[in-house]
């Protein structure tokens, strides 16, 4: 993943006014039921798989230390992720309570998990020798998880990519960029980039989503002219139809150049808008401080964290992208696997304020310590307790709109009754609505109290 600024980039982003410029044509109802089974699953799990598994510490390694092709080729060498099993792989997402996954086809290294024509660099060619990308698409589609591919724009291995401001190869000095760039064609690998994502979505079946990573434009960088990103989401669009896209091929002035936003690593402090308009939008998050698997980094996310990130990113109208990093050997770290284990825990039984879920309705105040979801088809509004309060628990103004409340875990009332104990000056009105909560918190960690609506 791009290490920008995110937020800079996210707000730049959102400042753009949709134009004129098509990519294809689509009405607004249309792109709306193209991306219904994705806002209604909320969840999903991020997979960045590459040869930096090998070194262990950070996907960006070849960058950071300024590896050239030689040196980073004893990872391919040594390659042999032998207890791959995607179907495990699949069957964690699913028990984790995600609907749909994106695996990084090829990451920014330029390694392919799949069997091109076009590279010798790819996993049928290291000790492995097997075409991993389609072992992954069938075991996914046999769990019923939707299939996503995330592809870089960027190869730092292709002779003819450019050297740029985020290449390995750069120096410090602009005046040397002609000398390392000499004989580099970006022609041929604009070509090469858009006959690779030509294979992705013509020899696996249907495609759900295609991730495209990352525009850089400015001085030495990279934009929508240097990837030919107009004809590349042309051809996308004709290839497969009903596919989703990310926002990163610099098209955000063109409609139907992209269908979300993805905001990496920063949670939005509300729903993002364009003109005013509210988008769909996604945002990527890690369990710890590295995409690709980083034995020694520490930084990881508790399972608390985890889950306010995804009900706070469904509370403000947006799904939530979590990243795994598979070893070299092709498992899931033990520590991802515990927090995706507790993760589903909770969706196990909480998943109904997440799936098909979005911001509560105007006019609804938040109570403090809490955050809201509401599924608009069944009229029903979720409470997450982030801190669980003591017995007495005010709805302000929600008197004539409740009909029935309980918690969601095991779907035990909670009534509606006056407040326990002795107040003085309790200011409560008429419209207000005291639930009694039990005074032990219940066993989740974050308890969710479901109403019903009249």
């Amino acid at each position: 993943m791009k290490r920008i600024s995110i937020l800079l980039v996210f707000t730049l982003l959102c400042q753009f006014s949709y134009a004129q410029k098509k990519i294809w044509d689509e009405t607004e109802q249309e792109k709306t039921e193209r991306l219904a089974w994705w806002t209604e699953d909320r969840f999903g799990m991020f997979i960045h798989w590459g040869l930096y598994a090998l070194p262990a510490r950070h996907e960006w390694v070849k960058n950071y230390e300024k590896l050239n092709n030689e040196d980073y080729q004893k990872y391919f060498d040594h390659f042999n992720p032998d207890l791959y099993d995607p179907s495990e792989w699949a069957k964690q997402a699913k028990a984790a309570g995600m609907k749909y996954v994106v695996l990084t086809a090829k990451h920014h290294e330029g390694f392919c998990l799949f069997d091109s024509k076009y590279t010798d660099y790819k996993s049928t060619n290291t000790p492995y020798g097997k075409d991993l990308i389609r072992e992954y698409v069938d075991a996914l589609r046999k769990e019923g998880l939707k299939v996503g591919f995330y592809y870089s724009l960027i190869d730092w291995h292709h002779p003819d990519f450019t050297v740029d401001r985020v290449h390995p190869q750069r120096t410090d000095s602009d005046k040397w960029l002609g000398q390392l760039n000499k004989g580099r064609d970006m022609n041929k690998y604009r070509e090469y980039l858009h006959n690779q994502v030509r294979e992705l979505l013509t020899n696996y079946g249907k495609i759900d989503i295609l991730w495209l990573d990352y525009s850089y434009p400015g001085k030495n960088g990279k934009g929508k002219d240097d990837w030919g990103s107009v004809e590349l989401l042309k051809m996308v669009r004709q290839l497969q139809p009903g596919i989703l896209v990310n926002n990163r091929a610099d098209l955000m002035d063109y409609a139907g150049g992209w269908d979300f936003v993805t905001p990496e690593q920063f949670k939005v402090p509300a729903w993002p808008k364009i003109d005013g308009k509210k988008i769909p939008w996604e945002t990527c998050q890690t369990f710890s401080g590295s995409w690709g698997y980083y034995r020694d980094e520490n930084t990881w996310k508790s399972n608390r964290q985890l889950l306010v990130l995804l009900i706070e990113s469904v509370s403000k109208g947006g799904n939530l992208l979590l990243n795994v990093g598979p070893t070299a050997r092709g498992e899931f770290d033990y520590r991802a696997k515990e927090r995706l284990a507790d993760m589903g825990e909770w969706m196990h039984a909480n998943g109904r304020s997440i799936y098909g879920c979005t911001e509560a309705p105007a006019g609804i105040e938040v109570p403090e310590n809490c955050l809201l979801t509401y599924n608009p088809k069944t009229n029903r509004l979720y409470i997450h307790l982030l801190e669980y309060p003591l017995q007495n628990f005010l709805l302000k103004g929600m008197r004539d709109k409740i009909e029935y409340a309980q918690f969601l875990h095991d779907g035990s009332e909670v009534q509606i009754k006056k407040p326990h104990g002795y107040a003085f000056d309790f200011e409560m009105s008429e419209n207000d609505v005291n639930l009694a909560l039990p005074v032990i918190k219940p066993h989740v960690e974050i308890p969710v109290i479901e109403v019903f609506l009249k």
